[in-house]
């Protein structure tokens, strides 16, 4: 039975964006046996992996936004715990108040206030961000859910899945705030091929349809 995948305007937007990432890849594959001087072809696959690593980053802004919104005009006993502390000050609650601002979309600007700017590719950071739109065990789950669609050929747990993802982003962060450099050269970098590209880009996918799916 083949995995559903979320059929909403924002995953359809990461899967644009990982199709990008693949096609860097499929690039640098075709261009392999040329060898074209002028051009270093892991440079295709180091923008692949930072592409594919944006796309889960801009998933999960998107995904946040919409179901805090969603959440908060539905007030009620489901609301997550972390959702209900979001504080809001005065002058916005006053605006509240008089009927001038409808409350979802007050506590949905605090929330996007204080994420827009926050990467969220460090798993301990996705799971904060995400509380306010559930309780359950994000990573935990997220784990139990590749496990089954791999018939239990994997034995990941939380902490096995965000290492994985953590190993990952270390490396995007490698090529794009260190150049991808080796340590004391200049011009020597990592080396890097099509294969563990693709590893990369296939394990952020999956990572993130078994969120979506977690999150239902």
């Amino acid at each position: 039975m083949p995995i559903a995948v979320p059929q909403t305007r924002q995953f359809a937007a990461f899967t644009a964006n990982i199709s990008y990432a693949r096609d860097l890849i499929n690039a640098g594959q075709s261009l392999a046996g040329l060898q074209p001087g002028a051009l270093d072809i892991g440079d295709l696959y180091r923008a692949a992996w930072v592409q594919a690593v944006s796309a889960l980053d801009h998933w999960l802004h998107e995904e946040l936004y919409v179901r805090v919104a969603a959440l908060a005009a539905n007030t009620g006993p489901g609301m997550p715990a972390q959702l209900r502390k979001v504080e809001l000050p005065l002058s916005v609650i006053e605006e509240v108040r008089l009927g001038n601002l409808p409350i979802s979309e007050a506590v949905l600007e605090q929330v996007r206030a204080k994420w827009f700017f926050a990467a969220l590719q460090n798993p301990r950071k996705i799971a904060e961000a995400l509380r306010l739109v559930t309780d359950e065990d994000m990573w935990g789950k997220a784990a139990a859910k590749l496990n089954e669609w791999n018939h239990g050929a994997t034995n990941l747990d939380a902490a096995r899945l965000k290492a994985r993802l953590h190993a990952i982003v270390e490396r995007r962060n490698q090529i794009a705030h260190a150049a991808d450099l080796e340590d004391g050269h200049l011009k020597r970098r990592h080396p890097i091929d099509g294969a563990t590209t693709t590893d990369a880009v296939d394990w952020i996918e999956r990572i993130a349809i078994a969120i979506a799916t977690v999150l239902g």
